[in-house]
């Protein structure tokens, strides 16, 4: 496949100009990066946004993939001397994976069969007369000349039986037939959900699907990974169901000359066909198929969630106090500068022991707080975490200060704890007040501190163990990294980790910059990155513009403007009659500039206008301003809470069928898809987003099974808990297949007579 087809066929897919492909594809063989190419390269594609880059490059890597087995299958078929003009011609214009493998799998080297067998005892010339015979009356007669004892074909219908395994095989082998079965199943097949033998009646998680059937194509990603998580723990048995009346008809047409004698045997063998070696197949692929859409669902919910915790609201450049909080082991207290710093920790004990340990806990707390002069406290919402809110609160009120004192979540923090990156940080910490330093880095800096936890730690997606980990991992890198340089990173101050994050930065390259940091001190330019081992110039040119150095000489260091602009910024100043510094500082200024006498070949108005923005609001955050919420202090466990009660919540998980929210309790509620708001609602992400502060009423609480069923709608709570929720649908009625008695009525016999074995239902 020539680079022009590519592009015409992503014309086709995408209905983006060609200019538009041709230079993303230029421009990504060139080794630029997504953020760069969407944020510095906007003349030349035309304006594409992030989301379009990363679909045209994930639909190269498969064109790209798929042109690499073309040219193994092509060899291969040419190899066995089997590759005609018109096979070429169709493996060449094959765009999908499966339709090509369907046309190499008559050519595909095969373990032996019943057909390899027949075809020993030399039955493949008594095959093709019984296809292709025009006359005649019984297919035994021409079966007779065939049969030979030395050669275990015992008579006519062993015969005919061996024939039959020939014909079934090609049959099983034709890409038409199997595109045929293919459609059809997906378009009208059932995805059926039984109790594994054994299984019927128990209790379960899985009750809802113990007699359950939706149509394949329409099954939504939760269930059809919820039912795939059952049939791994052995509690349900699927099965794909397809109208195989329609299909035996359809290949029936497709398969048997019209002028065939032998209908009536051939339809015998196309229905052995299907059912022995196309059906099954087609249901693994099938069901793979679905699983790889389940994935792709889930796995965009999770990247939607992640993206919103990551850009979540940092309170800053803040002295914190981070608690992790614990019963019996105590609460580790951590406390870090405005830049993330580790100063020092401490261990308290105010919930367990006697009034001793509290007045302790006490002293040592205030004594944190006023030592290193914290301007907030950062508590984990784990365990003991609202004990020590309200303990943290008492102890400051008493003391007459006014800090805040905020909830963070601590999901994964246990991971970064024991992970080599921690290790590297602080190699004679404790894990648990890794743990603290974190949550406490966390309230600073969520973006900063998140990136160092592998994003499946991180809770905020729904069967995250169950789809695709490759998939996963690299859709989850590509939200890291487009948000990390969508927000830019502090040069002088980001971990390595961040740094490799950064478009055009490798680990390696992130380790360097670090080292360099070290042994050199702050950076005060971005050109200082070229002295850097093993950092090029390609590596600067997709780099620098998301690096920012703070009270840089050069003030257009600290913004998104990329070096190779900074002439143009200069010439713009000169133009207007000031400085540089007053360009920036005076934004009235800029509104004076004509941007079109700016442009050239290389650059058009969509990058100047976005030099003029950012020269507006130089080193400007994107990410929300904090703002901190609280939990109701009468509410402390799910044992408090009451039908009807209006709390505060913060949003900690979406998923298809509604969002999770912390309400205070150590264990989420769930606001139903039906309860987000008074219309209808089909994706719960277009209402709420993972980090939103959200008020909530409690519509139900099942103490035994920890469940908390909440509410965002207006109304009475009674009515609404009423109506109730939307539930999976339930099993639905086999399909109404197309009825075929003539061909279902004379299969069983012609089989029988062909010597098939027909199992009686």
């Amino acid at each position: 496949m020539t680079p022009f087809d590519i592009i015409q066929i992503l014309f086709e897919e995408t209905g983006l100009k060609r200019e538009q492909i041709r230079a993303v594809v230029e421009l990504l063989d060139e080794g630029a990066t997504v953020p760069f190419i969407a944020r510095y390269r906007k003349e030349a594609t035309g304006e594409l946004d992030e989301v379009q880059i990363r679909t045209l490059q994930e639909r190269l890597g498969y064109f790209k993939e798929l042109e690499e087995r073309r040219q193994v299958i092509l060899k291969s078929i040419e190899e066995q001397g089997k590759l005609t003009s018109e096979l070429r011609d169709r493996i060449l214009l094959c765009r999908q994976k499966t339709e090509l493998e369907d046309l190499y799998l008559p050519y595909k080297p095969k373990r032996r069969t019943k057909a390899t067998v027949a075809r020993e005892q030399g039955l493949e010339p008594l095959a093709m007369q019984l296809l292709q015979a025009q006359s005649g009356t019984d297919p035994a007669l021409l079966a007779l000349p065939f049969v030979d004892p030395e050669k275990e074909v015992a008579d006519a219908a062993a015969a005919l039986q061996g024939a039959g395994y020939i014909l079934a095989e090609e049959f099983a082998d034709n890409a038409d037939a199997r595109a045929v079965v293919r459609e059809l199943t997906w378009e009208r097949g059932l995805f059926v959900s039984r109790p594994l033998r054994g299984k019927e009646g128990t209790v379960s998680k899985y009750e809802m699907y113990y007699e359950f059937s939706e149509p394949l194509k329409q099954i939504p990603s939760h269930r059809m990974l919820a039912m795939r998580r059952g049939e791994k723990e052995e509690v349900l048995r699927l099965t794909v169901e397809a109208p195989d009346e329609e299909i035996l008809a359809r290949l029936g047409g497709l398969l048997i000359p019209a002028a065939s004698c032998f209908k009536e045997w051939l339809r015998g063998v196309v229905e052995d066909a299907y059912k022995r070696l196309v059906a099954p197949s087609i249901e693994v692929d099938l069901r793979l198929q679905s699983k790889r859409l389940a994935d792709e669902e889930a796995i965009r919910v999770f990247a939607a969630n992640l993206r919103n915790l990551l850009l979540a609201a940092p309170a800053g450049s803040r002295r914190v106090l981070g608690v992790d909080p614990g019963l019996r082991t105590g609460s580790k207290l951590a406390a870090v500068d405005a830049t993330g710093r580790f100063l020092e920790h401490v261990t308290i004990y105010p919930h367990t022991g006697g009034q001793g340990q509290v007045e302790s806990a006490r002293r040592e707390l205030l004594h944190l707080v006023t030592a290193h002069d914290c301007e907030m406290i950062a508590i984990g919402n784990g365990t003991a975490g609202r004990e020590m809110e309200q303990f943290a609160r008492q102890c400051l009120k008493d003391a007459g200060k006014k800090i805040p004192v905020v909830m963070v979540s601590e999901a994964g923090a246990s991971v970064y704890s024991a992970s080599d990156i921690a290790r590297e940080e602080f190699p004679d910490l404790d894990l648990t007040v890794r743990g603290a330093i974190s949550i406490a880095r966390r309230l600073q800096d969520p973006l900063a501190e998140l990136v160092k936890v592998d994003p499946k730690s991180i809770g905020v997606g729904q069967y995250q163990h169950d789809v695709s980990q490759t998939a996963l991992k690299k859709a989850l890198d590509a939200v890291v990294e487009s948000c990390v340089n969508y927000v830019g990173v502090d040069l002088n101050t980001a971990s390595w980790a961040l740094l490799s994050f950064v478009s055009g930065i490798s680990a390696s390259q992130a380790r360097g910059i670090a080292l360099h940091r070290d042994l050199h001190g702050a950076f005060t330019r971005r050109d200082q990155l070229l002295d850097v081992t093993r950092f090029g110039p390609k590596a600067f040119e997709q780099a620098a513009g998301f690096l920012r150095i703070r009270n840089a000489a050069q003030p257009l260091d600290n913004t998104a403007v990329h070096p190779e602009r900074y002439a143009l910024v200069e010439r713009m100043a000169a133009d207007a009659g000031v400085t540089l510094e007053k360009l920036i500082a005076e934004p009235a200024q800029l509104e004076r500039i004509d941007l079109k006498r700016y442009v050239a070949e290389d650059i058009g108005l969509p990058t100047l206008r976005d030099i003029v923005a950012e020269l507006k609001k130089p080193g400007r955050d994107p990410r929300d301003s904090f703002v901190s919420a609280g939990f109701r202090d009468d509410v402390m466990e799910i044992s408090d809470l009451k039908e009807g009660m209006t709390l505060n919540g913060i949003v900690t998980n979406v998923a298809a069928f509604g969002a999770f929210v912390d309400i205070g309790v150590h264990q989420d509620g769930l606001v139903h898809v039906s309860q987000l708001a008074d219309r209808f609602i089909k994706d719960p992400a277009t209402v709420v987003k993972v980090g939103q502060q959200v008020q909530v009423r409690v519509l139900d609480v099942d103490e035994q099974r920890k469940r908390i069923s909440l509410t965002m709608r207006s109304g009475d709570v009674r009515e609404q808990k009423s109506q109730g929720s939307q539930r999976p649908p339930k099993a639905e009625k086999k399909q109404k297949q197309v009825k075929a008695p003539e061909v279902k009525t004379n299969l069983a016999a012609a089989l029988e007579k062909s010597g098939f074995r027909v199992k009686k239902k």
